[in-house]
Protein backbone atom coordinates (compact mmCIF):
# COMPACT_ATOMS: atom_id res chain seq x y z
CA UNK A 1 0.00 0.00 0.00
CA UNK A 2 1.42 3.46 -0.92
CA UNK A 3 1.85 5.67 2.43
CA UNK A 4 2.30 9.94 1.81
CA UNK A 5 4.93 11.20 4.55
CA UNK A 6 3.65 14.48 5.48
CA UNK A 7 5.34 16.93 8.10
CA UNK A 8 3.71 19.19 10.68
CA UNK A 9 4.74 22.39 12.33
CA UNK A 10 3.07 20.71 15.47
CA UNK A 11 2.88 17.88 17.41
CA UNK A 12 -0.71 15.90 17.99
CA UNK A 13 -0.39 16.09 22.24
CA UNK A 14 -0.03 12.60 23.80
CA UNK A 15 -1.85 11.37 26.53
CA UNK A 16 1.53 12.41 28.47
CA UNK A 17 2.00 15.68 26.65
CA UNK A 18 -1.85 16.99 27.66
CA UNK A 19 -2.17 17.04 30.88
CA UNK A 20 -5.03 16.72 33.41
CA UNK A 21 -6.47 19.85 34.37
CA UNK A 22 -5.96 20.93 37.79
CA UNK A 23 -9.03 19.89 40.01
CA UNK A 24 -7.99 21.66 42.84
CA UNK A 25 -9.73 24.90 43.35
CA UNK A 26 -8.02 27.61 44.88
CA UNK A 27 -9.42 30.08 47.21
CA UNK A 28 -12.30 31.63 46.15
CA UNK A 29 -11.77 34.92 47.10
CA UNK A 30 -8.21 35.08 45.09
CA UNK A 31 -9.94 34.18 41.94
CA UNK A 32 -10.15 36.41 39.08
CA UNK A 33 -14.44 36.07 37.97
CA UNK A 34 -13.86 37.83 35.06
CA UNK A 35 -13.08 35.64 32.10
CA UNK A 36 -11.43 37.85 29.60
CA UNK A 37 -8.75 38.73 32.28
CA UNK A 38 -8.15 35.22 32.88
CA UNK A 39 -7.74 34.79 29.86
CA UNK A 40 -5.24 37.89 28.93
CA UNK A 41 -3.06 36.18 31.55
CA UNK A 42 -2.74 32.80 30.04
CA UNK A 43 -2.38 33.35 26.18
CA UNK A 44 1.04 35.10 26.00
CA UNK A 45 2.35 32.56 28.17
CA UNK A 46 0.77 29.48 25.31
CA UNK A 47 2.16 31.53 22.81
CA UNK A 48 5.41 31.74 23.75
CA UNK A 49 5.45 27.97 24.30
CA UNK A 50 4.04 27.27 21.26
CA UNK A 51 6.88 29.77 19.41
CA UNK A 52 9.36 27.73 21.62
CA UNK A 53 7.83 24.26 20.61
CA UNK A 54 7.98 24.84 16.76
CA UNK A 55 10.78 26.48 16.53
CA UNK A 56 12.42 22.93 18.25
CA UNK A 57 10.17 20.37 16.47
CA UNK A 58 8.85 22.38 13.63
CA UNK A 59 10.01 19.78 11.09
CA UNK A 60 8.99 16.32 12.51
CA UNK A 61 7.18 14.09 11.20
CA UNK A 62 3.81 13.31 13.10
CA UNK A 63 2.06 10.48 10.89
CA UNK A 64 1.43 8.91 7.87
CA UNK A 65 -1.10 9.39 4.60
CA UNK A 66 -2.26 6.37 2.79
CA UNK A 67 -4.30 6.11 -0.07
CA UNK A 68 -7.34 4.75 1.62
CA UNK A 69 -7.11 7.50 4.16
CA UNK A 70 -7.49 9.64 1.43
CA UNK A 71 -10.33 7.98 -0.38
CA UNK A 72 -12.14 7.29 3.56
CA UNK A 73 -12.83 10.66 4.41
CA UNK A 74 -9.35 11.22 6.19
CA UNK A 75 -9.79 9.26 8.72
CA UNK A 76 -6.84 8.36 10.72
CA UNK A 77 -5.27 11.68 9.61
CA UNK A 78 -3.84 13.73 12.18
CA UNK A 79 -3.71 17.26 10.75
CA UNK A 80 -4.83 19.64 12.91
CA UNK A 81 -4.62 21.50 16.24
CA UNK A 82 -7.46 21.44 18.50
CA UNK A 83 -6.93 22.79 22.20
CA UNK A 84 -9.96 22.02 23.64
CA UNK A 85 -10.62 18.15 23.36
CA UNK A 86 -9.06 15.01 22.44
CA UNK A 87 -11.07 11.76 21.95
CA UNK A 88 -9.37 8.87 23.57
CA UNK A 89 -10.27 5.48 21.53
CA UNK A 90 -10.74 3.96 24.51
CA UNK A 91 -11.73 6.22 27.61
CA UNK A 92 -13.68 7.97 25.20
CA UNK A 93 -13.97 12.45 25.20
CA UNK A 94 -11.20 14.13 27.14
CA UNK A 95 -11.80 17.87 28.33
CA UNK A 96 -8.86 19.50 28.27
CA UNK A 97 -7.57 16.16 29.74
CA UNK A 98 -10.23 15.38 31.77
CA UNK A 99 -12.65 12.45 31.11
CA UNK A 100 -16.52 13.18 31.91
CA UNK A 101 -16.76 11.23 34.72
CA UNK A 102 -14.19 13.43 35.92
CA UNK A 103 -15.69 16.72 34.91
CA UNK A 104 -18.91 15.68 36.45
CA UNK A 105 -17.24 15.49 39.74
CA UNK A 106 -15.40 18.54 39.54
CA UNK A 107 -17.07 21.50 37.93
CA UNK A 108 -19.68 23.58 39.81
CA UNK A 109 -23.01 22.61 40.00
CA UNK A 110 -26.51 24.40 40.83
CA UNK A 111 -27.33 24.05 44.33
CA UNK A 112 -29.42 20.70 44.74
CA UNK A 113 -28.05 19.93 41.50
CA UNK A 114 -26.66 16.57 40.19
CA UNK A 115 -25.22 17.54 36.91
CA UNK A 116 -22.11 19.97 36.36
CA UNK A 117 -22.86 23.06 34.86
CA UNK A 118 -22.53 24.68 31.05
CA UNK A 119 -20.82 27.15 32.64
CA UNK A 120 -18.41 25.09 34.08
CA UNK A 121 -17.30 23.24 31.19
CA UNK A 122 -16.96 26.00 28.88
CA UNK A 123 -14.84 27.87 31.34
CA UNK A 124 -12.77 24.53 31.69
CA UNK A 125 -12.64 24.48 27.75
CA UNK A 126 -11.39 27.86 27.15
CA UNK A 127 -8.99 28.42 30.04
CA UNK A 128 -7.96 24.73 30.62
CA UNK A 129 -8.43 25.30 34.48
CA UNK A 130 -11.35 23.75 36.74
CA UNK A 131 -13.82 27.34 37.51
CA UNK A 132 -14.61 28.27 41.02
CA UNK A 133 -18.33 28.41 41.71
CA UNK A 134 -18.04 32.65 41.97
CA UNK A 135 -16.49 32.30 38.62
CA UNK A 136 -19.09 30.34 37.20
CA UNK A 137 -22.02 32.36 38.83
CA UNK A 138 -20.21 35.35 37.13
CA UNK A 139 -20.41 33.80 33.64
CA UNK A 140 -23.99 32.85 34.27
CA UNK A 141 -24.96 36.31 35.05
CA UNK A 142 -22.99 38.00 32.11
CA UNK A 143 -24.39 35.69 29.55
CA UNK A 144 -28.03 36.52 31.09
CA UNK A 145 -27.02 40.42 30.56
CA UNK A 146 -25.57 39.97 27.00
CA UNK A 147 -28.69 37.35 26.02
CA UNK A 148 -31.05 40.00 24.73
CA UNK A 149 -31.60 39.67 20.37
CA UNK A 150 -31.53 42.70 18.13
CA UNK A 151 -34.89 43.20 16.68
CA UNK A 152 -33.86 42.39 13.22
CA UNK A 153 -33.02 38.63 14.11
CA UNK A 154 -36.33 38.99 16.53
CA UNK A 155 -38.79 39.91 13.49
CA UNK A 156 -36.88 37.39 11.18
CA UNK A 157 -37.40 34.57 13.45
CA UNK A 158 -41.08 35.55 13.36
CA UNK A 159 -41.43 35.26 10.41
CA UNK A 160 -39.79 32.22 9.13
CA UNK A 161 -42.25 29.75 8.07
CA UNK A 162 -43.42 27.41 10.82
CA UNK A 163 -42.95 24.47 8.15
CA UNK A 164 -38.93 25.74 8.20
CA UNK A 165 -36.92 22.92 9.30
CA UNK A 166 -35.45 24.24 12.88
CA UNK A 167 -32.07 23.99 12.41
CA UNK A 168 -32.42 25.98 8.89
CA UNK A 169 -33.79 28.87 11.22
CA UNK A 170 -30.64 27.97 13.58
CA UNK A 171 -28.68 28.67 11.05
CA UNK A 172 -30.16 31.90 9.20
CA UNK A 173 -30.70 33.51 12.81
CA UNK A 174 -27.10 32.96 13.95
CA UNK A 175 -25.86 33.65 10.25
CA UNK A 176 -28.03 37.11 10.39
CA UNK A 177 -26.34 37.74 13.89
CA UNK A 178 -23.18 38.77 12.12
CA UNK A 179 -24.16 42.42 11.81
CA UNK A 180 -23.31 42.85 15.18
CA UNK A 181 -20.00 41.64 14.94
CA UNK A 182 -17.58 43.02 17.01
CA UNK A 183 -14.36 41.22 15.16
CA UNK A 184 -15.71 42.09 11.62
CA UNK A 185 -15.81 45.46 12.21
CA UNK A 186 -12.43 45.91 14.45
CA UNK A 187 -10.89 43.79 11.41
CA UNK A 188 -12.54 46.55 8.91
CA UNK A 189 -10.94 49.08 11.13
CA UNK A 190 -7.74 47.39 10.58
CA UNK A 191 -6.47 45.98 13.70
CA UNK A 192 -3.50 44.37 14.37
CA UNK A 193 -3.72 40.24 14.27
CA UNK A 194 -2.27 40.04 18.28
CA UNK A 195 -5.68 41.85 19.20
CA UNK A 196 -8.00 39.84 17.11
CA UNK A 197 -8.64 36.86 19.77
CA UNK A 198 -10.09 39.76 21.74
CA UNK A 199 -12.62 40.61 19.45
CA UNK A 200 -13.37 36.84 18.65
CA UNK A 201 -13.88 36.86 22.39
CA UNK A 202 -16.62 39.40 22.50
CA UNK A 203 -18.66 37.71 19.94
CA UNK A 204 -18.03 34.17 20.94
CA UNK A 205 -19.73 35.14 24.57
CA UNK A 206 -22.68 36.84 22.90
CA UNK A 207 -23.42 34.41 21.00
CA UNK A 208 -23.64 31.98 23.17
CA UNK A 209 -25.42 34.22 25.55
CA UNK A 210 -28.11 34.55 22.90
CA UNK A 211 -28.07 31.02 21.67
CA UNK A 212 -30.90 29.91 24.32
CA UNK A 213 -33.18 32.89 23.18
CA UNK A 214 -32.74 32.02 19.42
CA UNK A 215 -33.79 28.89 19.91
CA UNK A 216 -36.23 28.70 22.31
CA UNK A 217 -37.94 31.31 19.73
CA UNK A 218 -37.61 28.38 17.50
CA UNK A 219 -39.28 25.96 19.12
CA UNK A 220 -42.49 28.19 20.59
CA UNK A 221 -42.77 29.54 17.19
CA UNK A 222 -42.44 26.35 15.19
CA UNK A 223 -44.79 24.32 17.67
CA UNK A 224 -46.73 26.51 19.69
CA UNK A 225 -47.67 29.41 17.63
CA UNK A 226 -45.17 31.54 19.24
CA UNK A 227 -47.08 31.33 22.49
CA UNK A 228 -45.66 30.87 25.46
CA UNK A 229 -42.09 32.34 25.02
CA UNK A 230 -40.80 33.49 28.04
CA UNK A 231 -37.88 36.18 29.27
CA UNK A 232 -34.73 35.67 30.11
CA UNK A 233 -34.03 35.34 33.86
CA UNK A 234 -30.44 37.09 35.43
CA UNK A 235 -30.82 34.76 38.41
CA UNK A 236 -31.21 31.56 36.83
CA UNK A 237 -27.86 29.85 34.83
CA UNK A 238 -27.76 29.18 31.05
CA UNK A 239 -28.92 25.83 30.86
CA UNK A 240 -31.77 26.72 33.69
CA UNK A 241 -32.51 29.93 31.38
CA UNK A 242 -33.05 27.66 28.13
CA UNK A 243 -35.56 25.31 29.91
CA UNK A 244 -37.68 27.89 31.29
CA UNK A 245 -37.92 29.57 27.69
CA UNK A 246 -38.93 26.52 26.13
CA UNK A 247 -41.32 26.03 28.40
CA UNK A 248 -40.24 22.63 30.23
CA UNK A 249 -40.20 23.23 33.90
CA UNK A 250 -39.58 19.64 35.09
CA UNK A 251 -36.27 20.19 37.37
CA UNK A 252 -35.50 16.28 35.91
CA UNK A 253 -35.31 18.33 32.63
CA UNK A 254 -33.62 20.88 33.35
CA UNK A 255 -30.65 18.09 35.10
CA UNK A 256 -30.82 16.24 31.61
CA UNK A 257 -30.21 19.80 29.29
CA UNK A 258 -27.24 20.11 31.47
CA UNK A 259 -25.76 16.38 31.21
CA UNK A 260 -26.36 17.33 27.63
CA UNK A 261 -24.94 20.49 26.87
CA UNK A 262 -21.59 19.74 28.46
CA UNK A 263 -21.05 16.16 27.63
CA UNK A 264 -21.57 17.22 24.00
CA UNK A 265 -19.63 20.80 24.40
CA UNK A 266 -17.07 19.48 22.13
CA UNK A 267 -16.09 16.38 20.32
CA UNK A 268 -12.30 17.56 19.33
CA UNK A 269 -11.56 18.86 15.67
CA UNK A 270 -11.81 16.50 13.12
CA UNK A 271 -15.77 16.14 13.47
CA UNK A 272 -18.07 17.66 10.43
CA UNK A 273 -19.71 20.99 12.56
CA UNK A 274 -16.06 21.11 14.48
CA UNK A 275 -13.76 21.00 11.50
CA UNK A 276 -16.65 23.59 9.68
CA UNK A 277 -15.95 25.96 12.40
CA UNK A 278 -12.24 25.86 12.20
CA UNK A 279 -11.91 25.97 8.58
CA UNK A 280 -14.30 28.72 8.08
CA UNK A 281 -13.14 30.61 10.53
CA UNK A 282 -9.57 30.38 9.00
CA UNK A 283 -10.22 32.43 6.72
CA UNK A 284 -11.34 35.64 9.45
CA UNK A 285 -14.98 34.56 8.82
CA UNK A 286 -16.51 36.11 12.08
CA UNK A 287 -17.99 33.96 14.89
CA UNK A 288 -21.18 33.82 13.37
CA UNK A 289 -20.48 32.52 10.26
CA UNK A 290 -18.49 30.09 11.64
CA UNK A 291 -21.31 28.63 13.68
CA UNK A 292 -23.99 29.00 11.06
CA UNK A 293 -21.77 26.46 8.73
CA UNK A 294 -21.15 24.41 11.73
CA UNK A 295 -24.96 24.00 12.31
CA UNK A 296 -25.17 23.33 8.77
CA UNK A 297 -22.86 20.01 8.84
CA UNK A 298 -24.88 19.12 12.17
CA UNK A 299 -27.76 18.71 10.67
CA UNK A 300 -26.86 16.27 8.13
CA UNK A 301 -28.16 12.61 8.95
CA UNK A 302 -24.42 11.05 9.32
CA UNK A 303 -23.57 13.75 12.20
CA UNK A 304 -25.66 15.18 14.57
CA UNK A 305 -29.39 14.53 13.33
CA UNK A 306 -28.50 10.82 13.71
CA UNK A 307 -29.91 11.02 17.56
CA UNK A 308 -33.67 11.11 15.46
CA UNK A 309 -32.79 8.53 12.90
CA UNK A 310 -32.14 6.41 16.38
CA UNK A 311 -36.04 7.55 17.60
CA UNK A 312 -37.40 6.85 14.51
CA UNK A 313 -35.46 3.50 14.57
CA UNK A 314 -37.01 2.33 17.89
CA UNK A 315 -40.47 3.40 16.85
CA UNK A 316 -40.56 0.72 13.90
CA UNK A 317 -38.88 -1.63 16.22
CA UNK A 318 -41.55 -0.96 18.60
CA UNK A 319 -43.98 -1.11 16.62
CA UNK A 320 -43.02 -4.78 15.04
CA UNK A 321 -42.57 -6.34 18.24
CA UNK A 322 -44.40 -4.46 20.91
CA UNK A 323 -43.56 -4.18 24.68
CA UNK A 324 -43.66 -7.53 25.74
CA UNK A 325 -40.83 -9.17 23.70
CA UNK A 326 -38.58 -11.93 23.44
CA UNK A 327 -34.79 -11.83 22.68
CA UNK A 328 -34.61 -13.78 19.66
CA UNK A 329 -37.60 -10.91 18.08
CA UNK A 330 -34.85 -8.30 18.91
CA UNK A 331 -32.20 -10.32 17.32
CA UNK A 332 -34.38 -11.40 14.31
CA UNK A 333 -35.45 -7.74 13.72
CA UNK A 334 -31.64 -6.01 13.91
CA UNK A 335 -30.95 -8.46 11.36
CA UNK A 336 -33.30 -7.72 9.11
CA UNK A 337 -32.11 -4.33 9.39
CA UNK A 338 -28.45 -5.00 8.65
CA UNK A 339 -29.19 -8.00 5.74
CA UNK A 340 -31.51 -4.97 3.76
CA UNK A 341 -28.52 -2.42 3.72
CA UNK A 342 -29.19 -0.48 6.01
CA UNK A 343 -27.41 0.22 9.67
CA UNK A 344 -28.28 0.19 13.09
CA UNK A 345 -28.66 3.82 14.16
CA UNK A 346 -26.52 5.10 16.95
CA UNK A 347 -24.04 2.44 16.99
CA UNK A 348 -20.42 2.71 16.01
CA UNK A 349 -17.85 5.45 15.87
CA UNK A 350 -15.42 7.18 13.86
CA UNK A 351 -13.01 7.01 16.70
CA UNK A 352 -13.98 5.48 19.30
CA UNK A 353 -13.37 1.58 20.07
CA UNK A 354 -15.68 1.42 23.00
CA UNK A 355 -18.80 2.14 24.15
CA UNK A 356 -19.21 6.02 24.43
CA UNK A 357 -18.90 6.96 27.86
CA UNK A 358 -21.71 10.00 26.31
CA UNK A 359 -23.95 7.19 26.18
CA UNK A 360 -23.19 5.75 29.78
CA UNK A 361 -23.53 8.59 31.59
CA UNK A 362 -27.17 9.56 29.77
CA UNK A 363 -28.26 5.69 30.70
CA UNK A 364 -26.82 5.87 34.27
CA UNK A 365 -29.61 9.01 34.22
CA UNK A 366 -31.72 7.53 32.59
CA UNK A 367 -31.38 4.17 35.06
CA UNK A 368 -31.69 6.94 38.11
CA UNK A 369 -34.57 8.80 37.28
CA UNK A 370 -37.10 6.61 34.80
CA UNK A 371 -35.95 3.24 35.23
CA UNK A 372 -39.91 2.10 34.03
CA UNK A 373 -39.52 3.73 30.79
CA UNK A 374 -40.94 1.21 28.35
CA UNK A 375 -38.78 2.78 25.29
CA UNK A 376 -35.68 3.36 27.71
CA UNK A 377 -36.06 -0.44 28.47
CA UNK A 378 -35.82 -0.82 24.94
CA UNK A 379 -32.56 0.86 24.54
CA UNK A 380 -31.03 -1.16 27.07
CA UNK A 381 -32.39 -4.60 25.70
CA UNK A 382 -31.12 -3.37 22.50
CA UNK A 383 -27.57 -2.59 23.91
CA UNK A 384 -27.75 -5.83 25.25
CA UNK A 385 -28.08 -7.67 21.51
CA UNK A 386 -26.56 -5.42 18.98
CA UNK A 387 -22.72 -5.71 19.41
CA UNK A 388 -22.51 -9.14 19.40
CA UNK A 389 -24.29 -9.38 16.19
CA UNK A 390 -22.18 -6.61 14.90
CA UNK A 391 -19.06 -8.41 16.05
CA UNK A 392 -20.06 -11.59 14.37
CA UNK A 393 -21.50 -9.83 11.31
CA UNK A 394 -16.87 -8.87 11.11
CA UNK A 395 -17.56 -5.72 9.36
CA UNK A 396 -17.40 -3.27 12.08
CA UNK A 397 -14.65 -1.83 13.71
CA UNK A 398 -16.32 -0.42 16.55
CA UNK A 399 -19.88 -2.25 17.75
CA UNK A 400 -20.36 -0.47 20.50
CA UNK A 401 -23.42 2.50 20.99
CA UNK A 402 -22.52 5.81 20.77
CA UNK A 403 -24.82 8.71 22.15
CA UNK A 404 -27.41 9.13 19.74
CA UNK A 405 -28.26 5.83 21.07
CA UNK A 406 -29.56 7.05 24.03
CA UNK A 407 -30.09 11.20 23.57
CA UNK A 408 -33.96 11.61 21.82
CA UNK A 409 -35.20 8.95 23.93
CA UNK A 410 -34.74 10.55 26.77
CA UNK A 411 -36.47 13.65 25.17
CA UNK A 412 -39.34 11.43 24.52
CA UNK A 413 -39.84 10.99 28.40
CA UNK A 414 -40.03 14.30 29.22
CA UNK A 415 -42.50 15.23 26.32
CA UNK A 416 -40.44 16.71 24.23
CA UNK A 417 -41.49 14.39 20.52
CA UNK A 418 -40.66 17.27 17.80
CA UNK A 419 -38.08 15.19 16.20
CA UNK A 420 -36.36 17.41 14.05
CA UNK A 421 -35.65 20.08 16.49
CA UNK A 422 -33.60 17.64 18.44
CA UNK A 423 -30.79 18.36 16.39
CA UNK A 424 -30.87 22.04 17.66
CA UNK A 425 -29.69 20.76 21.27
CA UNK A 426 -26.56 19.04 19.76
CA UNK A 427 -25.64 22.56 17.87
CA UNK A 428 -26.39 24.67 21.03
CA UNK A 429 -23.69 22.31 23.23
CA UNK A 430 -21.30 22.28 20.00
CA UNK A 431 -20.91 26.04 20.16
CA UNK A 432 -19.60 26.47 23.37
CA UNK A 433 -16.74 24.21 22.60
CA UNK A 434 -15.76 25.03 19.11
CA UNK A 435 -15.98 29.03 20.18
CA UNK A 436 -13.45 28.11 22.89
CA UNK A 437 -11.54 26.64 20.14
CA UNK A 438 -11.77 29.63 17.94
CA UNK A 439 -10.48 32.30 20.65
CA UNK A 440 -7.66 30.10 20.47
CA UNK A 441 -6.93 29.74 17.24
CA UNK A 442 -7.06 33.32 16.51
CA UNK A 443 -4.50 34.21 19.78
CA UNK A 444 -2.45 31.54 18.65
CA UNK A 445 -2.93 33.11 14.97
CA UNK A 446 -3.33 29.79 13.25
CA UNK A 447 -3.36 30.38 9.78
CA UNK A 448 -5.88 30.12 6.70
CA UNK A 449 -6.40 25.89 6.22
CA UNK A 450 -5.43 24.88 2.14
CA UNK A 451 -4.22 20.96 2.69
CA UNK A 452 -3.15 19.86 -0.95
CA UNK A 453 -5.79 17.47 -3.21
CA UNK A 454 -5.27 15.53 -6.09
CA UNK A 455 -7.38 13.86 -8.85
CA UNK A 456 -7.15 10.05 -8.73
CA UNK A 457 -5.74 10.16 -12.52
CA UNK A 458 -2.95 11.10 -11.03
CA UNK A 459 -2.86 9.10 -7.90
CA UNK A 460 -3.30 6.65 -10.07
CA UNK A 461 -0.24 7.46 -12.70
CA UNK A 462 1.87 8.02 -9.76
CA UNK A 463 1.24 4.87 -7.46
CA UNK A 464 -0.08 2.11 -9.26
CA UNK A 465 2.97 1.75 -11.56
Amino acid sequence: MAVFRFTSTKLLKTRKAYPTASILRRGLSAEPTNLKSVLQEKIPKEQEKIREFRKKYGNTIVGDVTIDMMYGGMRGITGLIWETSVVDINEGIRFRGMSIPECQKVLPRAHGSDQPLPEGIFWLLITGDVPTDAQVKALSREWAERAELPAHVVNMLNNMPSKMHPMTQFSVAVTTLNSESTFAKAYNEGIHKSKYWEYVYEDAMNLIAKLPAITATIYRNTYHGGKGLRAVDVNKDWAANFCHMLGFDDPKFTELMRLKITIHSDHEGGNVSAHTSHLVGSALSDPYLCIGAAINGLAGPLHARANQEVVIWLGQLREQIGDNYTEEQLKDFIWKTLKSGKVVPGYGHAVLRKTDPRYTCLREFAQKHMPNDPLLKLVADVYKVVPPILTELGKVKNPWPNADAHNGVLLQHFGLTELDYYTVFIGISRSLGVLAQMVWSRALGLPIERPKSISTDMLMKQYAK
